[in-house]
């Protein structure tokens, strides 16, 4: 149970600056929605950029933050040494990788549909460069337990970027105030400016990250370089895999859109924005993952299946309540986007689903971490890829965003079971299945009240009753498993 309460307590800073950084940071979709209406693209145009650039950062790291946790833990390793080396090495391939892409800028831009404005390629992928090299000292943070700094920078970046976005999208506009000589109305410069304002953000993390970056004075060891890479590429396969889970349809939606290209960007915004408000799952994940990783591969006790059981359940719950919570205050949230972005709202509940199966299948995957049986991931990934893949080129043209959607949820569904199956052939952990499937079934049930309430009772009513079905979701999984007297602070409170 320490154990347990040590991540419970990781996990809830983490948690804590990744809640605070994703609900500041979804000021950017009503500000940028707001912006720019649905019927103009623009939107979608974000959209697109930003899933080749969730790709590339994949690309950019190559497994090398798991990699890393894994070398900076391992017996005989130099901590040192694997940290100077893990630097230098993403760093060298960053660079290397800007000057290829400003080199061959032209086609890129041209093959990626933007040929008109190559600069959205050269500036996001710098960006996305530089932040595949703050990952290395972002997970230093995270090995040597400084979730305060990690959690700080995070928010900054975000709050800065807040701040840019409000001053040139809507300020400078309103105001008609030219500082630099390069503001117009046209819709096209405004786009731009989001990235540029990307870029901004990301050198301001990487100057204050200064003192973690002189770690890279500690030397390069060649033995160490060859064995996180080969213990990385099988990592590089099932992460980019993973992605094109969430980004493959963003990608491919233009191209197989029944529709003109203006038409297939404004559908595509419309599903861009709506499932931002499902990524409060990507966010719960983000932060269990966050202190999950340090705490498994530094975990040395005899118990840790037992526990990795344990935290599975705990997260399945929590997840589940998160899910009936947008779910029951979705009145409130559509709010987070434009009006005009309101009919694709129904594609939420959807991608919550999906993503709760994402973040199984990421509790799940220790199984090959731990046996150095990563290729099994690739594997996984790699399938669930095909499938989404497959339902979007199939079904996009008949049912546009939805088929997204469904695709989404396939594709995690697949790769979660076979990882289950397979991992229980060579890593046996004795999950709490039947406990789990409780949990699954209370929630689906309490869902399909919360959608009857939202659809007959006035807005008043229906948050009203839908706060009492939070509730009393809570007090099932308090009253079977969640002892109030064990959690961090309240459980003083109860002990007493």
């Amino acid at each position: 149970m320490a154990n347990l309460k040590s991540l419970a307590k990781d996990t809830a800073i983490y948690g804590l600056s990744s809640i605070v950084a994703r609900f500041i940071n979804y000021l950017l979709v009503p500000i940028q929605t707001a912006r720019f209406a649905a019927s103009g693209g623009e939107y979608g145009i974000i959209t697109n950029v930003y899933a080749y650039v969730s790709l590339l950062i994949i690309i950019l790291t190559y497994g090398m933050e798991t990699a890393f946790f894994r070398y900076m833990t391992k017996e005989g390793e130099d901590p040192q040494r694997i940290y100077s080396t893990s630097l230098r090495m993403v760093g060298f391939t960053s660079l290397v990788s800007i000057v290829l892409m400003l080199l061959f800028l032209n086609p890129i831009a041209d093959i990626t549909g933007y040929a008109d404005h190559p600069e959205y390629i050269a500036v996001m992928y710098t960006t996305v460069a530089i932040d595949a090299f703050t990952a290395i000292p972002f997970a230093f943070l995270r090995i040597k337990n400084r979730p305060v700094k990690f959690a700080a920078l995070k928010i900054a970046n975000i709050l800065l970027n807040i701040f840019l976005n409000l001053l040139y999208l809507v300020v400078l506009p309103d105001l008609k105030i030219n500082l630099f000589g390069i503001y117009d109305e046209n819709f096209t410069l405004d786009v731009a400016f989001v990235f540029y304002i990307n870029l901004v953000c990301t050198l301001f993390t990487l100057l204050m990250l200064y003192k973690e970056l002189r770690g890279i004075k500690f030397g390069f060891d060649k033995k160490a370089c060859k064995n996180m890479l080969i213990y990385a590429w099988p990592l590089l396969v099932m992460g980019l895999a993973g992605q094109l889970n969430q980004a493959a349809s963003q990608i491919l939606f233009p191209s197989f859109y029944d529709g003109t290209l203006a038409e297939a960007r404004e559908q595509l915004g419309i599903y861009g924005a709506c499932i931002k408000i499902a990524m409060i799952m990507v966010m719960i994940t983000q932060a269990f993952r966050f202190a999950y990783e340090p705490f498994v591969f530094s975990n040395k006790d005899a118990d840790k299946r037992e526990t990795y059981a344990k935290a599975m359940k705990y997260y399945v719950i929590f997840t589940l309540l998160a899910f009936l919570a947008v779910m029951g205050y979705m009145d409130i949230l559509r709010f987070l986007v434009g009006k005009t972005y309101w009919e694709g709202l129904r594609v939420v509940p959807i991608v919550m689903a999906a993503e709760i199966m994402f973040g199984v299948f990421f509790n799940l995957s220790f199984w090959y971490k731990l046996t150095d049986r990563t290729i099994w991931g690739a594997y996984f990934s790699g399938i669930g890829a095909v499938v989404l893949i497959i339902i979007d080129i199939l079904l996009i043209p008949r049912y546009s965003y939805m088929a997204c959607a469904w695709a989404g949820f396939a594709a995690y569904g697949v790769s979660m079971l076979l990882s289950y199956f397979i991992g229980q052939r060579y890593y046996r952990i004795n999950y709490p299945i039947r406990e789990m499937f409780f949990y699954v079934l209370i929630a689906l049930v309490l869902f399909g009240a919360i959608v009857l309430i939202n659809k007959h009772l006035p807005v008043w009513a229906a948050l009203s009753l839908n706060t009492l079905i939070l509730l009393l979701f809570i007090a099932i999984a308090v009253k079977r498993d969640i002892p109030l007297e064990s959690l961090p602070v309240i459980g003083k409170k109860f002990k007493h």
